[in-house]
C-alpha cells in the first residue's frame, strides 16, 4: 500500500474487524442467505478531503477475497456531499459485516485529511509548514500520519527515537532548571553533549521569552515557541534573525483556523498543531445496498 507499511495496515483491519465482529455476525447471519451477492455503494455524507479509501477496500477484502472495489476517487482528492466514493460487489454477508470497520477508519482519516488540509490553506501563501504532533489514536499513529500527508501537512516525529524534543518536564525534571529558572551552563553542556553522541536533530522547548533567549543561544537546530502570542512570536523571529539565523522556530499551542494566518506571518518556519489528530471531525459515509442477485 502506497506510503504505508502494508503488513501493519493488514494487523490493524483484522483487529478491528475481530473487535467489531465477536463471535460472529449474528444478526446477518440470521437475515442474509450465505451465497448471497449483491452490490453496495459508499456514499459521502458532506463534503471533505478524501483518505483512507485502500484502508477500506482492505477491510472488504479481508473477508471476501473474490469481492469487487472500484473507487471513483483517490486519496487526496476533494469530494462533495452526495459523491459516490466506491462501489463493491460480492457476498452480502461479508458486504454487510464489514462496513462500519471500512466507514469508521474512513472517516477517521478523511475528518484528519480534512481537518489539515483547512488549515494549509490558510497559510499557503507563506513558506511556513504544518506539522503534526504525537497526539494520536494509540496505535493508528501510522494511519493518522498518513492522513496528515494527504491534507497536505507534514509528520512531526512518529516516535521518541526519530528526534531529541527537551520539553518543558524535561527541562524541570534535570538540572536545566535550578531553583524554578531555566540554568542556561547545563541546558548548553547538556546540548553540546547530546551534538557530540549523535546526528539526531535537537529542539528545545520554550515558554516564554527569557526563557528563548537563554536557549536560543544553546543553538538547537530548532526551538518550539509554545503559546506566544503574535507579537512574541515578532520578537523571536527577530532575535533568532539577528543573532543565529540557521535555528529553526516552530510555533506551537492553540493553534487554529482563526488564528493560523497571523501566527504564520510572524516568520516562524513550522507551526504545529495536535488538533488535526487528536480532535477532527470525522467525516460522515454511508453504505447502501445497490442491488441484490
Amino acid at each position: 500500500m502506497e506510503k504505508l507499511n502494508r503488513e501493519k495496515i493488514t494487523e490493524i483491519v483484522r483487529q478491528a474487524l475481530r473487535e467489531d465482529i465477536g463471535k460472529r455476525d449474528i444478526t446477518t447471519s440470521f437475515t442474509i442467505a450465505a451465497l448471497a451477492k449483491g452490490e453496495a455503494a459508499i456514499i459521502a455524507k458532506e463534503k471533505g478531503i478524501l483518505c483512507g479509501i485502500k484502508i477500506a477496500k482492505e477491510v472488504f477484502e479481508e473477508l471476501d477475497p473474490h469481492h469487487s472495489f472500484k473507487s471513483f476517487l483517490k486519496d487526496g482528492q476533494k469530494f462533495i456531499k452526495g459523491k459516490k466514493i466506491a462501489l463493491i460487489k460480492g457476498r452480502l454477508r461479508a458486504i454487510l459485516t464489514a462496513e462500519r470497520v471500512a466507514l469508521n477508519l474512513l472517516a477517521l482519516l478523511s475528518g484528519i485529511a480534512t481537518a489539515t488540509g483547512e488549515l494549509v490553506e490558510k497559510i499557503e501563501a507563506t513558506k511556513v509548514k504544518l506539522l503534526d504532533t504525537r497526539k494520536t489514536t494509540p496505535l493508528l499513529r501510522d494511519l493518522e500520519k498518513y492522513a496528515v500527508r494527504i491534507g497536505g501537512g507534514y509528520n512531526h516525529r512518529s516516535s521518541l527515537s526519530d528526534a531529541i524534543i527537551i520539553k518543558d518536564n524535561h527541562l524541570r525534571a534535570s538540572k536545566c532548571t535550578e531553583k524554578g529558572k531555566l540554568n542556561e551552563k547545563e541546558l548548553a553542556k547538556t546540548i553540546q553533549l547530546i551534538k557530540k553522541k549523535t546526528h539526531i536533530r535537537i529542539e528545545v522547548e520554550v515558554e516564554n521569552l527569557t526563557e528563548f533567549k537563554a536557549v536560543l543561544s544553546c543553538k538547537p537546530q530548532v526551538i518550539m515557541l509554545d503559546n506566544f502570542s503574535p507579537a512574541q512570536l515578532k520578537e523571536a523571529v527577530a532575535l533568532r534573525n539577528k543573532q543565529f539565523p540557521s535555528v529553526k522556530l516552530e510555533a506551537s499551542g492553540g493553534i487554529t483556523a482563526a488564528n493560523i494566518h497571523t501566527v504564520a506571518h510572524t516568520g516562524v518556519d513550522f507551526i504545529s498543531a495536535g488538533s488535526i489528530t487528536h480532535s477532527p471531525k470525522a467525516i460522515d459515509f454511508s453504505l447502501e445496498i445497490t442491488k441484490t442477485d
